[in-house]
């Protein structure tokens, strides 16, 4: 507790000098002038100043002592092909890839959109983006032609870089028709686009415009890194499931570099030259952060996994990467455990392959249930740790943090805030609430390097949607609460704190009391308008494979449990077993659409489903349960 409390404490006390000790693990070309600029509040900005180049500081830094160590291994179990770069042989490929774009007339400061599969050419291409100093936005791989097009009219890309198909269990997802939808429905053109032909589905090009990758690359001078200011746009990433004027949440060079190398020792407690692996997409924050920057950044190798945790053959997928390529560190999300949980609850794929390298598992992107936390647990005999943060900030506000001495875990917690976030529990007069009172979560101003300095070309909507609920900090969207001993508890997005009868009640802890029973795969709880109570909770549970017991039996103990463990006022009487949960690509339960159906609302199918059929079953279910009676 003692290093952690020391360290916290420094950077909330001083985070000048705590952030600028940071910055000095990353190769400036100049030094920042400047840590913090906090002329112009809110918008703070981190090392003004500095001149750097992110792509430098991830490859050609490291040749001298890593040039013939892995840097990339790219594991398809889609193909069955692994492929490896040596931190020399990515750093050339990327310097051809910068060479190829710029012939194209790419520069510093454009844009440019990567829409492509889990492939090591869209590491390639990120990369080569930010060697040329061009800002690349990465648009999930089989994303729908109009979110596709609306993302190229808000960050009008000078180029496009997609790919032919994206491959899934049991289908091809051709990309190009995809994208040539998106750029009949968009305004902005691009002036090329550079299509990577896969050999599963090739794809017919539009002559002027579109070219092969190994034909764009053919030739292609190498480029040197261009430096840019420590506040030049690094990326755009839209928020997922974003409609009307999309969210670009706009990612800087200079804090993104110094944060992320930090968070690599100190949080996830790994060395350059270890393999760390987050199963994840680059589509997806995590992707950006720790699929390709900072396990780059600090010098370790990456895994890039083109596959599912189930169903690639089997619920042993993530064993099998872990043990072949010695992986020490998995990041992955809550729900593909609950997948490999409900596939092989005893563990016994676990057992086929040698972990004795692997040594933590850390999980984020919604609440870890403690069952599942738990199981993972008993069944790797490593740390696992919960910790949560968001695409805005890019990098951990809670975790435990392995590098500084891990804290006592408590299961249901993501342990406590991480340096440089000032995180607090505000009631809804902001006024700061006391422990184990549940509250919306917020972060005092200024918030620490890494985190979203702004929106793309939108400074009003960004103080609109994070600036002015609670004035002098940023708005989370997430309500929980902290204990007596300072653990934070994330329960439910700010919007599933529901009321009933006049009782603020969080389905998160509905959700945690139906997990623990044994039979449960995984569950989701509602809010459903009631007109006497205003609202009741509603709760989904998808059973373990090979559960045969009678429904009626599990969905009576379910009940029960709840009124037990929460007591009469949460009124939950509804349990409903259900096959599957809606969800998006990137393991999200889609909680709000759910709600929408089962008040008989309109809604639209978001475009970041995994499969738009589930919500058909949803309302099959709710309406033979008597809700959804207007959507019917």
């Amino acid at each position: 507790m003692g290093r952690y409390a020391d360290v916290y404490e420094r950077s909330l006390r001083d985070p000048e000098q705590f952030w600028g000790e940071a910055a000095t693990a990353i190769d400036w070309i100049t030094p920042p002038a400047q840590v913090l600029d906090r002329s112009n509040p809110p918008f703070y900005r981190w090392f003004r100043g500095g001149v750097l180049n992110t792509a430098a500081n991830c490859l050609d830094r490291h040749l001298p002592q890593r040039g013939d160590q892995l840097a990339l291994i790219s594991d398809s179990a889609m193909t069955g092909e692994v492929r490896r770069f040596t931190y020399r042989e990515l750093r050339d490929a990327v310097a051809r890839f910068a060479g190829a774009l710029a012939r194209q007339g790419v520069q510093k400061g454009d844009r440019v959109i990567i829409y492509m599969p889990m492939v090591p050419e869209a590491v390639i291409a990120m990369l080569a983006c930010a060697r040329l100093g061009a800002i690349h936005s990465v648009v999930f791989g089989g994303f729908a032609s109009r979110e596709l097009a609306t993302r190229i009219n808000d960050a009008k890309p000078k180029l496009i870089v997609s790919a032919s198909c994206g491959l899934e269990p049991g289908r091809i997802v051709p990309y190009k028709p995809l994208l040539d939808g998106a750029l009949e429905l968009a305004s902005h053109q691009p002036e090329h686009c550079i299509i990577l032909q896969r050999e599963a589905q090739r794809a017919e090009l539009t002559p002027g415009r579109d070219l092969e990758w190994e034909e764009a690359v053919a030739g292609a001078t190498p480029h040197d890194p261009v430096p840019v200011a420590a506040t030049d746009p690094l990326y755009i990433l839209y928020t997922s499931g974003t409609t009307g004027q999309p969210k670009g949440i706009v990612r800087d060079n200079g804090g993104h570099a110094v944060a992320l190398r930090w968070t690599m020792r100190f949080i996830y407690g790994v060395e350059p030259g270890e393999v760390y692996w987050a199963a994840s997409d680059v589509g997806w924050v995590v992707g950006h952060s720790y699929i390709v920057y900072g396990p780059l950044l600090h010098g370790c190798t990456t895994v890039l996994y083109e596959g599912k945790p189930v169903g690639t053959p089997d619920a042993g997928a993530f064993w099998r990467v872990i043990a072949q390529h010695g992986v020490v560190t998995l990041f992955t999300a809550p729900t593909a455990f609950r997948a490999i949980r409900r596939e092989d609850p005893n563990g016994e794929l676990i057992r086929r392959y040698d972990l004795s390298r692997f040594r933590a598992l850390f999980l984020a992107g919604e609440r870890t249930d403690p069952p599942t936390l738990i199981w993972a647990q008993e069944q790797l005999g490593v740390p696992v740790i919960d910790h949560w943060w968001q695409t805005e900030t890019g990098w951990p506000i809670a975790a435990n943090p392995v590098g500084l001495g891990m804290l006592p875990v408590k299961p249901g917690s993501p342990t406590k805030p991480m340096p440089g976030y000032d995180v607090r529990v505000l009631g809804e007069d902001n006024a700061e609430l006391g422990p184990d009172q549940i509250g919306s979560i917020a972060i005092r101003l200024p918030l620490p390097p890494g985190c979203l300095p702004t929106l793309w070309n939108n400074d009003a909507g960004y103080e609109k949607s994070y600036l002015t609920r609670h004035p002098g900090h940023y708005l989370t969207g997430d309500a929980g609460y902290k204990d007596e001993d300072g653990y934070l508890y994330i329960m439910s997005r700010v919007d599933d704190i529901i009321n009933v009868a006049g009782h603020r009640l969080s389905t998160g802890a509905m959700e945690e009391v139906l997990a623990s029973h044994p039979d449960v795969a995984e569950c989701a709880v509602i809010g459903v308008a009631d007109e006497l109570k205003g609202e009741v909770p509603v709760g989904f549970v998808v059973t373990k494979a090979g559960v045969t017991r009678p429904e009626a039996e599990i969905v009576r103990e379910l009940v029960e449990r709840v009124r037990q463990q929460i007591g009469p006022v949460a009124a939950f009487k509804t349990a409903l077993v259900v096959k599957r949960l809606p969800k998006t690509r990137s393991g999200k339960i889609l909680r709000g659409t759910m709600k929408r159906i089962a008040d008989g609302r309109e809604y639209t199918t978001p475009a970041t489903i995994d499969d738009p059929a589930i919500l058909g079953e949803i309302a099959e279910v709710l309406q033979a349960a008597g809700y959804a009676k207007r959507s019917a």
